[in-house]
């Protein structure tokens, strides 16, 4: 039986180059596999899922709109299905997904972070937490050494921005993964 996995970490943590092997490692069997990164994400261009090492896939894209279940209905025999920054879906497409693993009978592995810069679940990731089968973290560290869990957003001198939208990735946008400790001395 198919599950639905949420593997999360701070960012920075290889999420994507985990995804990108992941697909290398199903087709080198002759696996069809699917992937989806979010639309907004610009960072390396559109439609592409890119490793900060290097390698760099094309990719279906996703916004707040696209229905995976009728995207999917007729892609016909696909091994697995792998979502890249699955902190942007919504819940309704978390649940599409759950559905697709358990229904369609297909793998739907999700990569992401669970929270923002100021410490607040993205509603997918949430969603996520709630359904997923299989829920694995992707460890990365702080600059102190310690586990990073958290994410804050840093302006072009490397100071810490407190407030604005949640989501913010085009331009000179930079985030720096701290632990719990750090991420509340930070604060203060």
């Amino acid at each position: 039986m198919a599950k639905l996995y949420f593997r999360y970490s701070a960012m920075n943590a290889g999420k994507s180059t985990a995804l990108l092997q992941v697909a290398h490692n199903y087709e080198e069997h002759g696996r069809r596999v699917v992937m989806f990164t979010a639309e907004l994400d610009v960072r390396h261009g559109v439609g592409f899922v890119t490793s900060r090492l290097g390698p760099q896939r094309k990719s279906l894209t996703y916004d707040a709109d696209v229905d995976f279940s009728r995207h999917l209905s007729d892609a016909g025999n696909v091994s697995c299905v792998l979502v890249d920054e699955a902190q942007f879906l919504t819940p309704d497409q978390v649940r599409q997904l759950h559905r697709i693993a358990h229904v369609g009978d297909i793998p739907v592995i999700c990569y992401g972070i669970r929270s923002d810069f100021r410490g607040d679940p993205f509603p997918g990731a949430a969603t996520l937490l709630t359904l997923a089968d299989s829920i694995e973290e992707i460890k990365t560290i702080c600059p102190c050494g310690r586990k990073a869990t958290m994410n804050v957003r840093i302006d072009e001198d490397g100071n810490r921005i407190t407030s604005g939208e949640q989501i913010a990735i085009e331009g000179e946008t930079r985030y720096v993964q701290l632990c719990g400790s750090c991420f509340y001395r930070e604060a203060d």
